[in-house]
This record gives C-alpha cells, structure tokens and sequence, in this order.
C-alpha cells in the first residue's frame, strides 16, 4: 500500500498507460491466439485433405480423356475409311459416300463407350465437309455454330501443330476442350463441354457456398463465369487446384472459411464473447479518454488558435482536471499575458526605429546625385554654353524641389514620373551623343501612391554603371498594370548595356553581399530595404538580365491611392 501510495495516479501518463493494458493487451492477446493459431491449423489440414481429394478427380478426368486419345490413335492407325476420306468427291463419289457413311454411323455407335465427352468429328480438308456425332442436349442452331467453329478453326491454321494434349477453346463466350488428330488430309477428333467433365465433382462436399470449376491457364473460368458475385471477395475462400496432364487447364475449387470453421464452434463463440466485450468496453474508455485528456487539450486548442488570430486577451478556463494540466493552463495562461504585453511594447520601439530608419535611408539617397548635377553646370560653365547652363539650372531646380519633398514616405506616381523624367532629360544633355530614354505610364496610374526616388535609384544605377563616352545606350521605364493581378503595379526598368555581371547578379538575387567594403550597390540595398519597411512582405524586387543583354529590374507595388479615396481599405502600410 505505501509503494501505490507513490504511485500517481491523477498524472495523464499513468491514466494512459492503465487504460491500454487494461483494454488493448487482452483483446489483442485473445484474438491472435484463439484466431490466427486455431484458423491456421485448421486451414492448413483442410487444405490437405482437399488437395489429395481435387488431384484424385484431376486423375480421374485425365484418364477420361485419355481414354478418348487412344480410341482416337487407333481409329486413325486401323480406319481404312480415313483413306478414302482423302479422295475427292466428284472423281469417286460412291467410294467417298460408302465410307463417309460407315465412319459416322461407326463414331455414332462407339460414343455409347465414352460418355466423358459430347462429340466425335471427322473433316475431309479435299472436299471440306465435316460431319460430327449428335450433341445430346444442344440446338441445332448450337450444333451448327460449333460444327462452323472447328471448321474455320481447321482452314485457318491447316499447318497447326496437334500435340497429344487437348487445347481449350473459346467459341461464341463459352470455353470448350478439343483434341484434334490429322492423318493425311482428313481431321478426327474429340470435343467436350468442361461442364460435362465437372459431373463427378458435384459430389465433393464443399458446403453450402463451395464452387469447383474448370480454368484455363489464365485463371479464367471455363465454366460458371459467375462463379464469384461481384460482393464477394477472393480472400474469403480457401483455393486448391491442381494442373491437367492431358492439357493447359486446371480444377480449382474454392471452399469458403465459413465451411472450414463451422466445427469450431467453441472458436466462435469465443470470437463473439470478445467482439462483444470489445463493443461494450471502447464506447466507456472513449469516455474516459475525453474527459481525461480530449477535453482539457480541445480547450488549450482553442485558446491557442485564437490567440494565432491575435486575440491575446483570451485565456484557458480553469476546470478540475489532472494536475499536469491545470499546470499547462496556468503557465500557458501567464505566458500569454507577458507576451501581449511584450508585444505592445515591441510594436512600439519598433515603429520608432523604422520611422527613424526610412529617414536615413532617404537622406543617404538625397546627396547622391546632387553632386553630378554639379559637375554637369561646371563641364557646362567650361564650355560658355550658357543656353544649356540656364537649362540643366532649371531641371536642377525641380530636381531639388523634389528632394526637399522626399522625406514623405510616398508620392504620387505622377510626381515620382515627372522627377524622373527631369533626370534624365539631365543625363541627356550630360550624354548627348549616347545616351536615350522612353518613360512610358499607363494614364490611370498617375495618381497611385510610390515610394519616393525609387525609380531613379536603379536608372541612376544605368548611368553609373552602362552610360559612357564609346557606346550608344538606350533606357526604358515602363509603368503597368500587371496583367495576372490588376491589383499590382509594374515598374520595369531596363537597358541596352551589357547588363550586371553573373557574380553580382547571383549576390543580388540572394538578397546577400549586397554591400561591398567601397559601399557598391548601396542604392540596391536602400531600394530593397525601404520596400521592406513600407510594404513589409507585400511587395516584390527582381534582378535580372535580359534576353539580348542588358540588365532589368522589375519593381512590384500593392495599388493604394491617397487615404481619402480608399480609406482603410488602401494596402499601403502607415507607421
């Protein structure tokens, strides 16, 4: 009593554990003793016996037929009729006649001798004419199908071989075993229904669902080819068969489990005791599995998925329950409650870092082409053209208009075309004699929201590094929506230049290396990340190069407008 007294028993792992032994080991242990031992043994032995039984009536059928062959070997060995059956009709007419006469009436008197097959038959291949004994019980519709059967048989294939065994064949569905002789030109033979050669089997006892039949060596049925319903399954009968001496068929007889355990009533009875008893005892353990474990987990479950939904205000319910759980429930319960309040304060810090960090991003982007705009007006003050100087002047002006506005998180896509057109009308004039642009903007994108120079990072990234004194290149920006999802806008920039090298466009695509110790590819860098912080995993940035060269850039950006014409329904992300 002192060690049970140890024991705990309100802990979930002992309640499982008594529950399977008590319930599982001894349903298990019964039923493959009393079941697998018992059937097999039994099977085994009435295997045996049916085994010596179905070779006995195999022999049997085997010394029938070869009862027949040797009527047959000595018919065409002592028949001198057979000779003038060789003869051709119009040239000896009484002698054919006579002895085509003589051979039926002989075939039809000696079948009283052999009454293991239907029919004896003789064809003359000179005048083709085959007569045959009557078929006790068929038609004669039937009669004369058979009777054109062999005969189509015997033109077709007037060169076949005829072994010493009989061959099954199949004429109009129905299987019939036929041996064919041929002495000169003439063709004797025997034919039988396997039906008929199944008679003395009928008298096995197989039990009331017991079948016995004749197959080919195809396991095809050659008589009763019903012999299964389409509800009954083969597994469920014991199979013995035994292969034909005299031919390629089998007897297969198939005696139901049911037949084989029907002396072992104390098995089955046994066998019921327990399926009862198994019936009786699972719906009481259900109930003790669903309150003692099914229940408290369904109500962890279900806090937790709401918890996943962002319900953190949520808690387990306390109910009485093993201690196991009511401890589960207490720690889950006041993990939650430090989670939600870590997560408010996380989600605050964070909006000021990223706050914080999408203006340094767009302050370190702001200086970047500042300073080659000033190198344009000074190569421009060099050469005294001073119609250019009051141009670039003017383009700079708007440049720098913008940038002052560039600390907002968006633009429209208007402005943002507008920028970059005046970029590149400035990059022109630095590069008049190779350098192009076409900016093309679908009409009713104009006023969706961008971010803003995100354009101009990669077709300055063209400048820097495809533009230059030896080679004419040409810079395309397009702006669509996407046609699979017209919630999407497209931005595609590219170039006619020799594209990123493999090294950096692999480094890129990784999203990893980015930054090089000089600070290459930093515009990449800040492009990419600002669509992080703006769009978190909502938008899309892909490198590549294009089939004829040159490197393109696809920008990929939710479709939001200003707040007053969407309202909360716009995806732009808002700190």
């Amino acid at each position: 009593m002192r060690y049970l007294s140890r024991i705990p028993f309100k802990s979930i792992r002992v309640k499982l554990v008594i529950g399977f032994l008590v319930i599982i080991v001894p349903l298990i242990g019964l039923l493959i003793y009393n079941n697998y031992y018992a059937i097999k043994v039994v099977r085994n032995q009435v295997a045996h016996s049916y085994k010596s039984l179905v070779t006995l009536y195999m022999d049997q059928i085997d010394r029938n037929l070869e009862e027949v062959d040797k009527y047959l070997y000595n018919l065409a060995a002592l028949e001198s009729d057979l000779l003038s059956l060789e003869l051709s009709e119009n040239d000896n007419y009484d002698q054919y006649f006579f002895a085509k006469i003589r051979l039926a009436n002989k075939l039809e008197t000696d079948m009283n001798n052999y009454k293991s097959i239907d029919m004896f038959f003789f064809y003359s291949a000179v005048n083709d004419e085959f007569v045959s004994t009557r078929i006790p019980g068929e038609t004669y519709d039937q009669r004369r199908s058979i009777q054109d059967g062999i005969v189509r048989l015997l033109r077709d294939t007037p060169d076949m071989h005829f072994d010493d065994n009989w061959f099954v064949y199949k004429l109009n569905g129905d299987y019939y075993l036929c041996h064919i002789m041929k002495t000169g030109n003439v063709y004797i033979g025997g034919w039988v229904r396997p039906s008929k050669l199944m008679i003395p089997l009928n008298l096995i006892e197989l039990g009331q669902a017991g079948k016995s039949v004749l197959v080919t060596d195809q396991a095809e049925p050659m008589d009763k080819l019903d012999i299964l319903n389409p509800t009954e399954k083969t597994n469920e009968y014991l199979h013995v068969s035994e292969k034909s001496r005299k031919g390629d068929f089998s007897l297969l007889v198939l005696v139901p489990d049911s037949t084989i355990l029907e002396r072992l009533p104390d098995l089955q009875r046994v066998t019921t005791l327990i399926i009862i008893g198994a019936f009786l005892v699972l719906p009481a353990f259900y109930t003790f599995l669903r309150k003692v474990i099914l229940l408290p987990i369904n109500r962890i479950v279900v806090v937790m998925r709401r918890i996943r939904d962002g319900y953190l205000e949520d808690r387990i319910t306390q109910y009485p329950t093993s201690y196991e759980f009511e401890l589960m429930n207490d720690t889950f319960n006041n993990m939650v409650a430090q989670i939600r309040q870590l997560k408010i304060s996380v989600y605050e810090e964070q909006l000021t870092s990223q706050k914080a960090e999408l203006k340094h991003l767009q302050l370190q982007i702001n200086p970047h082409f500042f300073l080659n705009s000033l190198n344009i007006i000074y190569s421009l003050a060099q050469l005294k053209n001073f119609e250019l100087i009051q141009e670039m002047s003017l383009s700079l002006v708007q440049y720098i208009r913008f940038m002052f506005q560039s600390n907002l998180k968006f633009v429209t896509l208007k402005d943002e075309y507008a920028h970059t057109r005046n970029y590149l009308r400035i990059q022109a004039m630095r590069f008049p004699q190779n350098f192009t642009f076409e900016l093309n903007a679908a009409e009713p994108l104009l006023d969706v929201l961008v971010p803003p120079l995100m354009i101009q990072t990669f077709v300055e990234n063209t400048i820097k590094h495809a533009v230059s004194m030896e080679e004419q290149i040409e810079l395309k920006v397009d702006m669509q929506l996407m046609e699979t999802d017209p919630e999407t806008v497209r931005i595609v920039i590219s170039d006619t230049g020799e594209g990123f090298p493999e090294h950096v466009l692999q480094a890129l695509q990784r999203e990893n290396g980015m930054l090089g110790e000089s600070g290459e590819h930093i515009g990449i860098w800040n492009a990419r990340h600002r669509l992080r912080l703006l769009y978190q995993d909502k938008a899309k940035l892909l490198i590549s190069n294009g089939p004829a060269g040159g490197a393109t850039v696809e920008i990929q950006l939710p479709l939001c407008y200003e707040e007053s014409e969407q309202g909360e329904n716009a995806p732009c992300i808002d700190y």
